[in-house]
């Protein structure tokens, strides 16, 4: 039996693609997910990993190696446990069957190209931020705490206004509030 697991990472995506190129390699039953792929603790995936039988000549399909893990040791991992159990895997996009030494052979090379391609794009990510951070710029979001606000609360909750009336006037919750004034009276 065919099992397929379909993931994305956000809802603003679909699965649409992926069900369709698993329904076309002939997959009877298709889990899918929302989670990122760089979670470990996906519980879609345990369950389809469960729902797998141990040699009874079941394949998990996925489109995309990453669509099952993010890091080679993460996939490594997972197809240990398949070898382990009998069950072969088979990505769609790459062509890579387990069941056939050539296609275990391409499982490795395509997994270490992954690897070194996230690993690429991370580097780049941070001489990035390194440059901007050079230019003075910094990134993130926004200070909800301001120094004005900082000396806002200050001042009302000297002159007796409640800690949560203080927060609520400079528009900030209270543990945020907290957060920037740990020692303000509640």
């Amino acid at each position: 039996m065919k099992v397929g697991y379909a993931r994305i990472s956000t809802d603003n995506q679909t699965h649409d693609a992926q069900i369709a190129a698993l329904e076309a390699a002939g997959c009877s039953r298709i889990f899918t997910e929302t989670a990122s792929g760089a979670k470990r603790d996906r519980p879609i995936l345990a369950e389809a990993m469960d729902f797998l039988r141990p040699d009874a000549d079941d394949t998990l399909v996925v489109y995309k190696l990453d669509r099952v893990a993010r890091s080679l040791p993460h996939l490594i991992e997972i197809m240990e446990n398949l070898k382990r159990r009998g069950i072969d895997f088979l990505s769609v996009t790459e062509a890579i069957d387990t069941n056939t030494s050539s296609g275990r052979l391409m499982f490795h090379v395509v997994a270490a190209i992954a690897e070194f391609e996230r690993d690429l794009i991370r580097e780049r990510t941070q001489a990035g931020l390194d440059a901007a951070r050079a230019k003075g710029r910094t990134g993130g979001r926004p200070r909800r705490m301001t120094q004005e606000k900082i000396v806002a609360v200050r001042e009302l909750l000297a002159s007796g206004t409640a800690v949560k009336d203080a927060a609520a006037a400079v528009g900030v919750s209270v543990p945020t509030l907290y957060r920037w004034l740990p020692g303000a009276s509640r």
